[in-house]
């Protein structure tokens, strides 16, 4: 059944709400047609006893399509006008901090909303909203699952459920918590992640069988946006139908920059993947593009192979992986020259260097230091330095350095990667040593960085 006083007293309370980031701040949150959708639907349906029919939604969604906003709006609207007497209404995440973006959003609203503000106490040393009329609160949980035992459920808001590492929070408030409730709803909203053995993949899995009927379940209503795997991940219109705030709160040449700036950087290809189509990837940065892969077979002559010197090559499985077991032809480079620190005969440096300069500019995004680039180039590490300083006045380690921060900048202007995203991407293993490294070649922050490239005046916090 469909009860449409409901779908529109849930819908009208929300849009009486603003939005609170950037240039939207201040103006009423209506939602966007994906949005009302949801909203609709999920308050909209109804049992025969007029109790809500769904009690878990699963909305998976790329970054930045307004989730979070979507999602605080359910977390007040169920605190504040789900006519339950004392509702508890809890804020999940992997962390408290991710379970504070929520949060901090719906804090925001209720600042910009007089008769909320009136109504609402803010304890924000504990993270919590109370609505003084029916004594209900919304609150972020810290991530111990161990705590978590006897709550009395009414709504869960599950932010970015693929980064949760086990199951257990999932479980402790998911499973029998809302049980005294009439009609506990748990919203759980993400972008697709990496992990196909996690909670968050089960629940993708689930959603993917509903929607296309191979499994039924009236109390679940699933939501996703995304590409299929075999989608061309460089259409515009695959990035449309992926996206459905294209246009409105991204900017569409924000995903052209970034898909720019991953077409010949595997490293950042699976990103875009997974954050900007919303595809479940096997691993967070790809080692090589899979088309390259693919222009590697080639009919080979086993026969030719008879009585050549070989490599045998091994990999063993960790988690998600099978066993291996390769034998490869010698190179032309022979062994010797891999470990020999005078260059072999016939090779000019400017070769070395220049083998080495593409090799860098191909795979920046790597961990990896000169120890590395000397071997794919065919000579020992002391050689290639003194090569480097000759022919170019610095060390390897320093070039690649400064590729790397450079790319790093390029992406700061040019895409809406976060600082974390951008230091992975570019090679780096921390953050800080990113960020100490791009202030002495830029002589400023990355954030500061992005805000003059975007013109925009800087912020005392971005220093």
């Amino acid at each position: 059944m469909f009860d449409e006083g409901k779908a529109k007293r849930t819908v009208d309370f929300i849009n009486c709400l603003k939005h609170t980031k950037g240039k939207w701040r201040g103006q009423p949150f209506e939602l966007l047609p994906w949005q009302e959708t949801v909203i609709r639907d999920v308050f909209g349906t109804v049992k025969e006893n007029g109790y809500r029919q769904y009690n878990t939604a699963y909305v998976e969604i790329p970054k930045k399509n307004g989730k979070s906003e979507l999602a605080a709006g359910v977390a007040l609207y169920m605190t504040c006008g789900d006519n339950e007497w004392g509702a508890e209404v809890y804020g999940c995440a992997s962390d408290r901090q991710q379970a504070s973006i929520v949060f901090d959003v719906a804090v925001d609203m209720v600042e910009q909303c007089p008769a909320l503000k009136k109504r609402i106490k803010p304890v924000m040393s504990v993270k919590r909203l109370v609505y003084k009329p029916t004594n209900s609160f919304y609150q972020v949980l810290s991530a111990e699952a161990y705590t978590k035992h006897g709550l009395n459920v009414h709504a869960v808001i599950f932010d970015e459920l693929h980064s949760q590492p086990n199951r257990e929070l999932f479980d402790v408030m998911t499973k029998g918590s809302g049980d005294a409730r009439t009609q506990p709803l748990f919203f759980l909203i993400t972008t697709a992640g990496t992990d196909r053995h996690s909670v968050c993949f089960e629940q993708h899995q689930k959603a993917e069988d509903i929607l296309q009927g191979r499994k039924i379940d009236p109390t679940f209503y699933p939501v996703i946006y995304g590409a299929s795997d075999d989608a061309d991940w460089s259409s515009e219109d695959v990035w449309r139908k992926a996206n459905p705030s294209l246009g409105h709160t991204i900017d569409i040449e924000k995903v052209r920059n970034a898909y720019l700036s991953a077409k010949d950087n595997p490293a950042e290809e699976n990103i875009f993947r997974q954050l900007r189509l919303n595809q479940w990837v096997k691993q967070s940065t790809r080692w090589m593009q899979m088309e390259k892969w693919d222009a590697c077979a080639f009919p080979v002559d086993e026969g030719g192979l008879l009585g050549r010197e070989m490599m045998g090559l091994v990999d063993s499985f960790g988690r998600m992986d099978v066993n291996g077991y390769m034998l490869l032809g010698r190179l032309y480079l022979c062994l010797s020259h891999m470990v020999s620190k005078q260059p072999p005969k016939g090779v000019a440096a400017q070769e070395y260097v220049g083998r080495a300069l593409d090799f860098i500019h191909n795979n920046f995004g790597y961990d990896m230091g000169v120890a590395e680039i000397a071997r794919t180039v065919g000579i020992h590490r002391t050689y290639l330095y003194r090569i480097f300083m000759e022919q170019l006045g610095q060390s390897p380690k320093d070039y690649l350095t400064e590729v790397r921060l450079e790319k790093a900048a390029e992406m700061l202007g040019g895409t809406g990667l976060s600082v974390t995203e951008i230091a992975l991407s570019c090679g780096f293993r921390e953050v800080s040593l990113f960020d100490r490294h791009f202030r002495g070649r830029y002589g400023c922050a990355p954030l500061k960085y992005r805000r003059m490239a975007a013109g925009c005046p800087a912020r005392p916090l971005d220093c």
